[in-house]
């Protein structure tokens, strides 16, 4: 199955954008806040205001490269906001069902099941070693997710 380049534009972007910047968000608004509530809220808010935010971007770039046409730029464009919306919707299932300290840690084993898997699929598209793509991908999403928890608990020392 081959996928046109706009889709792989906007799925790309909107699956990694999606899954760092959630993890980011459960991460950092747990440590600071320990509140299920705040950070339904927060996913909700992110799902819905960032999928646009990163949809916007996307077109934008996407008209300023000037080799696309307007149908592949909204293609892109939608695309960044489906995959965004979604993954961001996915997060929200463990932490609606579980308890929040086993739903935490199942959003980021979920997040960094689904950097790993995107970051196979890539490589292989690429031709390149799936290992290294892998590695540096789960590095990136494990930094985001150290800093988020620091500046959470930083955060919870003004209250």
């Amino acid at each position: 199955m081959t996928i046109k380049q706009s889709f792989k534009t906007g799925l790309g972007f909107g699956l990694t954008s999606g899954i760092i910047t959630t993890l980011g968000l459960i991460v950092g608004l747990h440590a600071g806040t320990h509140s299920k509530m705040v950070i339904l809220g927060g996913l909700l808010v992110i799902a819905i205001a960032d999928a646009f935010s990163d949809a916007l971007g996307i077109h934008v770039s996407e008209e300023s490269d000037r080799k696309q046409s307007k149908k592949q730029i909204w293609e892109a464009t939608v695309s960044t906001f489906l995959s965004k919306f979604f993954v961001a919707l996915t997060f929200v299932i463990p932490i609606i069902f579980m308890q929040l300290s086993a739903a935490i840690m199942v959003s980021v084993l979920w997040g960094l099941f689904l950097i790993g898997t995107f970051s196979f699929y890539l490589a292989k598209q690429k031709g390149e070693s799936p290992k290294n793509v892998i590695l540096e991908h789960l590095f990136i999403a494990v930094l985001v997710i150290i800093v988020t928890n620091f500046l959470g608990n930083w955060v919870a020392t003004f209250n």
